[in-house]
Protein backbone atom coordinates (compact mmCIF):
# COMPACT_ATOMS: atom_id res chain seq x y z
CA UNK A 1 0.00 0.00 0.00
CA UNK A 2 1.55 3.29 -1.09
CA UNK A 3 1.08 6.63 0.71
CA UNK A 4 -1.60 9.03 -0.55
CA UNK A 5 -2.33 12.68 0.26
CA UNK A 6 -5.01 13.08 2.93
CA UNK A 7 -6.84 16.25 3.90
CA UNK A 8 -7.69 17.23 7.49
CA UNK A 9 -10.59 19.68 7.69
CA UNK A 10 -9.75 21.30 11.02
CA UNK A 11 -12.33 22.60 13.45
CA UNK A 12 -10.49 25.92 13.47
CA UNK A 13 -10.10 26.63 17.17
CA UNK A 14 -7.08 28.50 18.36
CA UNK A 15 -4.50 28.85 15.64
CA UNK A 16 -1.74 26.28 15.52
CA UNK A 17 -3.30 23.94 18.08
CA UNK A 18 -5.44 22.03 15.55
CA UNK A 19 -2.70 21.33 13.01
CA UNK A 20 -0.23 20.48 15.79
CA UNK A 21 -2.69 17.93 17.13
CA UNK A 22 -2.96 16.37 13.66
CA UNK A 23 0.84 16.13 13.54
CA UNK A 24 0.90 14.43 16.94
CA UNK A 25 -1.68 11.87 15.80
CA UNK A 26 0.38 11.19 12.68
CA UNK A 27 3.54 10.65 14.73
CA UNK A 28 1.67 8.08 16.79
CA UNK A 29 -0.28 6.26 14.05
CA UNK A 30 1.62 6.93 10.79
CA UNK A 31 5.27 7.52 11.74
CA UNK A 32 6.42 7.55 8.10
CA UNK A 33 4.07 10.39 7.16
CA UNK A 34 5.11 13.45 5.18
CA UNK A 35 3.56 16.86 5.84
CA UNK A 36 2.60 18.48 2.53
CA UNK A 37 0.76 21.71 3.23
CA UNK A 38 -1.24 23.61 5.82
CA UNK A 39 -3.27 26.78 6.01
CA UNK A 40 -6.40 28.30 7.51
CA UNK A 41 -8.63 25.44 8.58
CA UNK A 42 -6.70 22.58 6.99
CA UNK A 43 -3.66 20.31 7.06
CA UNK A 44 -2.52 17.97 4.28
CA UNK A 45 -0.16 15.02 4.75
CA UNK A 46 0.88 11.91 2.84
CA UNK A 47 0.55 8.55 4.61
CA UNK A 48 -0.88 5.06 4.15
CA UNK A 49 -4.65 4.70 4.10
CA UNK A 50 -4.77 2.17 6.93
CA UNK A 51 -3.80 4.96 9.36
CA UNK A 52 -6.97 6.98 8.66
CA UNK A 53 -9.18 4.98 11.05
CA UNK A 54 -6.89 5.04 14.11
CA UNK A 55 -6.18 8.74 13.58
CA UNK A 56 -9.88 9.59 13.27
CA UNK A 57 -10.62 7.57 16.41
CA UNK A 58 -8.32 9.71 18.54
CA UNK A 59 -8.23 13.19 17.02
CA UNK A 60 -10.51 15.87 18.52
CA UNK A 61 -9.94 19.23 16.78
CA UNK A 62 -10.66 17.98 13.23
CA UNK A 63 -14.06 17.65 11.56
CA UNK A 64 -13.34 15.39 8.58
CA UNK A 65 -10.42 13.38 7.15
CA UNK A 66 -10.27 12.17 3.58
CA UNK A 67 -8.33 11.76 0.37
CA UNK A 68 -7.21 15.10 -1.08
CA UNK A 69 -8.55 15.55 -4.62
CA UNK A 70 -7.07 18.93 -5.45
CA UNK A 71 -6.68 22.60 -4.53
CA UNK A 72 -7.70 25.33 -6.95
CA UNK A 73 -7.53 29.09 -7.34
CA UNK A 74 -10.98 30.72 -7.37
CA UNK A 75 -9.83 32.53 -10.52
CA UNK A 76 -9.21 29.28 -12.42
CA UNK A 77 -11.58 26.40 -11.77
CA UNK A 78 -10.76 24.55 -14.98
CA UNK A 79 -9.00 21.87 -12.95
CA UNK A 80 -12.31 20.73 -11.42
CA UNK A 81 -12.89 18.70 -14.58
CA UNK A 82 -9.87 16.52 -13.80
CA UNK A 83 -11.26 15.30 -10.45
CA UNK A 84 -12.16 11.62 -10.36
CA UNK A 85 -14.08 9.83 -7.62
CA UNK A 86 -14.88 6.13 -7.05
CA UNK A 87 -18.03 4.51 -8.40
CA UNK A 88 -21.26 5.32 -6.56
CA UNK A 89 -23.68 8.13 -5.87
CA UNK A 90 -22.30 11.38 -4.50
CA UNK A 91 -23.14 14.70 -2.89
CA UNK A 92 -21.07 17.86 -2.55
CA UNK A 93 -20.85 19.75 0.74
CA UNK A 94 -19.13 23.13 1.03
CA UNK A 95 -17.81 25.03 4.05
CA UNK A 96 -16.44 28.55 4.07
CA UNK A 97 -13.68 28.84 6.67
CA UNK A 98 -14.20 31.84 8.95
CA UNK A 99 -15.80 34.00 6.26
CA UNK A 100 -13.00 33.62 3.71
CA UNK A 101 -13.66 34.09 -0.04
CA UNK A 102 -16.74 36.22 0.59
CA UNK A 103 -16.85 37.26 -3.06
CA UNK A 104 -17.22 33.63 -4.22
CA UNK A 105 -20.75 32.15 -4.42
CA UNK A 106 -20.45 28.81 -2.59
CA UNK A 107 -23.64 27.41 -4.12
CA UNK A 108 -22.41 28.23 -7.62
CA UNK A 109 -19.16 26.44 -6.78
CA UNK A 110 -21.09 23.38 -5.59
CA UNK A 111 -23.12 23.37 -8.81
CA UNK A 112 -20.00 23.59 -11.00
CA UNK A 113 -18.27 20.73 -9.20
CA UNK A 114 -21.46 18.66 -9.15
CA UNK A 115 -21.88 19.12 -12.89
CA UNK A 116 -18.35 17.85 -13.56
CA UNK A 117 -18.71 14.83 -11.27
CA UNK A 118 -22.19 13.91 -12.59
CA UNK A 119 -20.65 13.01 -15.95
CA UNK A 120 -19.58 9.68 -14.45
CA UNK A 121 -21.50 9.48 -11.14
CA UNK A 122 -25.12 10.02 -10.10
CA UNK A 123 -26.04 12.73 -7.60
CA UNK A 124 -27.86 11.72 -4.42
CA UNK A 125 -28.23 14.46 -1.80
CA UNK A 126 -29.48 12.15 0.96
CA UNK A 127 -27.32 9.20 2.08
CA UNK A 128 -24.92 9.19 -0.90
CA UNK A 129 -22.20 6.57 -1.27
CA UNK A 130 -19.59 9.33 -1.49
CA UNK A 131 -19.39 12.73 0.18
CA UNK A 132 -17.19 15.22 -1.65
CA UNK A 133 -16.30 18.15 0.57
CA UNK A 134 -15.09 21.61 -0.40
CA UNK A 135 -13.28 23.94 1.99
CA UNK A 136 -13.11 27.57 0.92
CA UNK A 137 -9.98 28.92 2.57
CA UNK A 138 -6.78 30.34 1.07
CA UNK A 139 -7.69 28.20 -1.96
CA UNK A 140 -10.62 26.01 -2.90
CA UNK A 141 -9.74 22.61 -1.46
CA UNK A 142 -11.63 19.49 -2.56
CA UNK A 143 -11.43 16.16 -0.76
CA UNK A 144 -13.27 12.87 -0.44
CA UNK A 145 -14.56 12.56 3.11
CA UNK A 146 -13.61 9.15 4.51
CA UNK A 147 -14.16 9.76 8.20
CA UNK A 148 -16.28 12.26 10.09
CA UNK A 149 -14.70 12.71 13.50
CA UNK A 150 -16.99 11.74 16.39
CA UNK A 151 -17.06 14.88 18.53
CA UNK A 152 -20.38 14.03 20.19
CA UNK A 153 -18.83 11.36 22.43
CA UNK A 154 -16.47 14.02 23.79
CA UNK A 155 -19.49 16.11 24.80
CA UNK A 156 -20.83 13.06 26.66
CA UNK A 157 -17.72 13.04 28.86
CA UNK A 158 -17.58 16.76 29.65
CA UNK A 159 -17.38 17.99 33.23
CA UNK A 160 -21.11 18.26 33.91
CA UNK A 161 -21.64 14.62 32.86
CA UNK A 162 -19.27 13.22 35.50
CA UNK A 163 -20.37 12.19 39.02
CA UNK A 164 -17.44 14.10 40.56
CA UNK A 165 -16.42 17.38 38.98
CA UNK A 166 -14.95 20.81 39.38
CA UNK A 167 -15.84 23.65 37.00
CA UNK A 168 -12.10 24.28 36.53
CA UNK A 169 -11.37 21.50 34.07
CA UNK A 170 -10.36 21.19 30.43
CA UNK A 171 -13.11 20.24 28.03
CA UNK A 172 -12.54 16.64 26.84
CA UNK A 173 -11.65 17.81 23.31
CA UNK A 174 -8.79 19.92 24.69
CA UNK A 175 -7.70 17.21 27.14
CA UNK A 176 -7.52 14.80 24.22
CA UNK A 177 -5.72 17.36 22.04
CA UNK A 178 -3.13 17.79 24.81
CA UNK A 179 -2.50 14.04 24.85
CA UNK A 180 -2.27 13.95 21.06
CA UNK A 181 0.31 16.77 21.04
CA UNK A 182 2.67 14.40 22.86
CA UNK A 183 2.35 11.67 20.19
CA UNK A 184 1.37 9.12 22.87
CA UNK A 185 0.69 5.65 21.47
CA UNK A 186 -1.64 2.86 22.56
CA UNK A 187 -0.02 0.93 25.38
CA UNK A 188 2.17 3.84 26.52
CA UNK A 189 2.09 4.70 30.22
CA UNK A 190 0.80 8.25 30.74
CA UNK A 191 0.89 10.09 34.06
CA UNK A 192 -1.17 13.12 35.07
CA UNK A 193 0.50 14.35 38.28
CA UNK A 194 -2.05 17.17 38.78
CA UNK A 195 -5.04 15.00 37.95
CA UNK A 196 -7.82 17.05 39.55
CA UNK A 197 -11.09 15.31 38.68
CA UNK A 198 -9.46 13.05 36.10
CA UNK A 199 -10.41 14.62 32.77
CA UNK A 200 -7.05 13.87 31.13
CA UNK A 201 -6.75 10.27 32.33
CA UNK A 202 -10.35 9.62 31.24
CA UNK A 203 -9.40 10.59 27.68
CA UNK A 204 -6.08 8.71 27.81
CA UNK A 205 -7.70 5.47 28.92
CA UNK A 206 -10.47 5.81 26.31
CA UNK A 207 -7.70 6.05 23.67
CA UNK A 208 -6.07 2.78 24.76
CA UNK A 209 -3.26 4.49 26.69
CA UNK A 210 -2.38 3.19 30.14
CA UNK A 211 -3.29 5.97 32.58
CA UNK A 212 -1.87 6.80 36.00
CA UNK A 213 -2.83 9.74 38.23
CA UNK A 214 -1.59 11.61 41.26
CA UNK A 215 -2.55 14.76 43.15
CA UNK A 216 -1.65 16.24 46.52
CA UNK A 217 -5.39 16.44 47.37
CA UNK A 218 -6.82 13.05 48.42
CA UNK A 219 -10.35 14.20 47.48
CA UNK A 220 -9.22 14.61 43.88
CA UNK A 221 -7.76 11.12 43.72
CA UNK A 222 -10.98 9.64 45.13
CA UNK A 223 -12.99 11.67 42.62
CA UNK A 224 -10.79 10.58 39.71
CA UNK A 225 -11.27 6.94 40.64
CA UNK A 226 -15.03 7.49 40.87
CA UNK A 227 -15.12 9.12 37.43
CA UNK A 228 -13.03 6.38 35.83
CA UNK A 229 -15.36 3.73 37.28
CA UNK A 230 -18.38 5.69 35.99
CA UNK A 231 -17.04 5.49 32.41
CA UNK A 232 -15.89 1.85 32.84
CA UNK A 233 -12.25 2.80 32.31
CA UNK A 234 -9.18 1.31 33.98
CA UNK A 235 -6.80 3.43 36.02
CA UNK A 236 -3.38 1.79 35.91
CA UNK A 237 -2.16 3.40 39.15
CA UNK A 238 -2.88 6.36 41.43
CA UNK A 239 -1.59 7.94 44.62
CA UNK A 240 -1.82 11.03 46.83
CA UNK A 241 1.53 12.74 46.36
CA UNK A 242 3.29 16.07 46.29
CA UNK A 243 4.70 16.79 42.85
CA UNK A 244 8.28 16.26 44.11
CA UNK A 245 7.47 12.64 45.01
CA UNK A 246 6.31 11.34 41.63
CA UNK A 247 9.74 10.24 40.34
CA UNK A 248 10.47 7.37 42.72
CA UNK A 249 6.79 6.41 42.91
CA UNK A 250 5.87 6.18 39.20
CA UNK A 251 9.00 6.35 37.06
CA UNK A 252 9.78 5.74 34.36
CA UNK A 253 6.69 6.77 32.37
CA UNK A 254 6.42 7.34 28.62
CA UNK A 255 4.28 10.47 28.68
CA UNK A 256 3.07 13.21 31.00
CA UNK A 257 -0.09 15.13 30.15
CA UNK A 258 -1.33 17.58 32.74
CA UNK A 259 -3.19 20.81 33.40
CA UNK A 260 -1.61 22.10 36.64
CA UNK A 261 -3.55 24.40 38.96
CA UNK A 262 -3.72 28.14 38.40
CA UNK A 263 -6.06 30.98 39.37
CA UNK A 264 -7.06 32.61 42.63
CA UNK A 265 -9.13 29.66 43.88
CA UNK A 266 -6.29 27.16 43.48
CA UNK A 267 -5.14 25.24 46.55
CA UNK A 268 -1.35 25.56 46.82
CA UNK A 269 -0.70 25.15 50.51
CA UNK A 270 0.66 28.71 50.59
CA UNK A 271 3.39 28.04 48.01
CA UNK A 272 3.71 30.48 45.11
CA UNK A 273 2.36 28.96 41.94
CA UNK A 274 5.51 29.54 39.87
CA UNK A 275 7.53 27.73 42.52
CA UNK A 276 5.24 24.71 42.09
CA UNK A 277 5.74 24.87 38.32
CA UNK A 278 9.55 24.96 38.70
CA UNK A 279 9.49 21.95 41.03
CA UNK A 280 7.17 20.19 38.59
CA UNK A 281 9.62 20.59 35.70
CA UNK A 282 12.39 18.98 37.74
CA UNK A 283 10.09 16.13 38.77
CA UNK A 284 8.90 15.62 35.20
CA UNK A 285 12.52 15.15 34.14
CA UNK A 286 12.98 12.52 36.85
CA UNK A 287 9.83 10.52 36.12
CA UNK A 288 9.92 10.60 32.30
CA UNK A 289 11.95 8.01 30.43
CA UNK A 290 14.75 9.40 28.24
CA UNK A 291 13.11 10.81 25.11
CA UNK A 292 9.71 10.85 26.80
CA UNK A 293 7.34 13.73 26.12
CA UNK A 294 5.18 15.99 28.25
CA UNK A 295 2.14 18.08 27.34
CA UNK A 296 1.57 20.77 29.93
CA UNK A 297 -1.10 23.50 29.97
CA UNK A 298 -0.14 26.68 31.85
CA UNK A 299 -1.46 30.26 32.04
CA UNK A 300 1.79 31.66 30.61
CA UNK A 301 4.92 30.51 28.81
CA UNK A 302 7.34 28.79 31.15
CA UNK A 303 11.05 27.97 31.12
CA UNK A 304 10.81 24.15 31.07
CA UNK A 305 14.38 23.44 32.22
CA UNK A 306 15.70 20.79 32.53
CA UNK A 307 13.27 19.63 29.80
CA UNK A 308 13.49 20.90 26.22
CA UNK A 309 10.69 22.80 24.47
CA UNK A 310 9.35 20.99 21.37
CA UNK A 311 6.38 23.26 20.74
CA UNK A 312 4.16 25.98 22.19
CA UNK A 313 0.54 26.68 21.19
CA UNK A 314 -1.67 29.43 22.60
CA UNK A 315 -5.41 29.05 23.14
CA UNK A 316 -7.23 32.34 23.74
CA UNK A 317 -10.01 31.54 26.21
CA UNK A 318 -11.28 35.01 27.09
CA UNK A 319 -9.90 38.48 27.76
CA UNK A 320 -8.06 37.61 30.96
CA UNK A 321 -7.10 33.99 30.27
CA UNK A 322 -5.00 32.23 27.67
CA UNK A 323 -3.83 28.65 27.91
CA UNK A 324 -0.29 27.85 26.78
CA UNK A 325 0.07 24.26 25.60
CA UNK A 326 3.74 23.33 26.13
CA UNK A 327 5.14 20.25 24.37
CA UNK A 328 8.32 19.19 26.15
CA UNK A 329 10.88 16.44 25.70
CA UNK A 330 13.14 14.79 28.25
Amino acid sequence: MSPSPFFFELSGEHGSLCSAEAMGCLRAEAPGFRALSSGPGYFIASFEENAVEPIADRISLTRHIGRHLGSFSPNDLSGLGSIRIPEGTFSVRCRRFEGMMRDIDSQDLVRKLGKELSVSNDVRLKDPDIEVRVLMSDMIHVFLSERTVDRESLENRKVSERPFFSPISLHPKYARALINLTGARKGDLLLDPFCGTGGIVIEAASMGIRAAASDFDSEMIAGTRENMDFFNLDLEDSDVLDISEIGPRFGPVDVIATDPPYGRSTKTGGEKIDSIYARAMRSFSEVLRPGGTAGVVLPHELDPSPLKMDGLHVQRVHGSLSRYYHVLRN
